[in-house]
């Protein structure tokens, strides 16, 4: 039961980060919504996975998925949306 309830939960913040994408116009704005949610969302339904499955290989297996969520999600955007805000800093700039 613990593990769907949090399967739920997640499934539903990545919901929500994806109508944050469609909704939003800026486009630090829709990475801001992607980055956040959807990261915390993707934990939360590996979790609800490591709970319900029984073998230890497999719970090892989810760990190791969180963990490479966590260590390349959030630098990723950090690196997307920087290097969009850079690119509209030069866009007005004539060489």
């Amino acid at each position: 039961m613990t593990g769907e309830v949090l399967a739920l939960a997640g499934s539903v913040l990545v919901l929500i980060a994806a109508i944050g994408v469609v909704r939003f116009d800026d486009v630090l704005a829709r990475m801001h919504a992607l980055a956040k949610a959807s990261t915390l969302g993707v934990l939360l339904l590996l979790a609800g996975a490591a709970v319900s499955l029984h073998s230890a290989n497999d719970v090892t297996s989810v760990a190791l998925a969180a963990l490479a969520q966590v260590l390349t999600s959030p630098p990723a955007s950090n690196m997307l949306s920087r290097a969009t805000y850079l690119a509209r800093q030069r866009r007005g700039v004539r060489t």
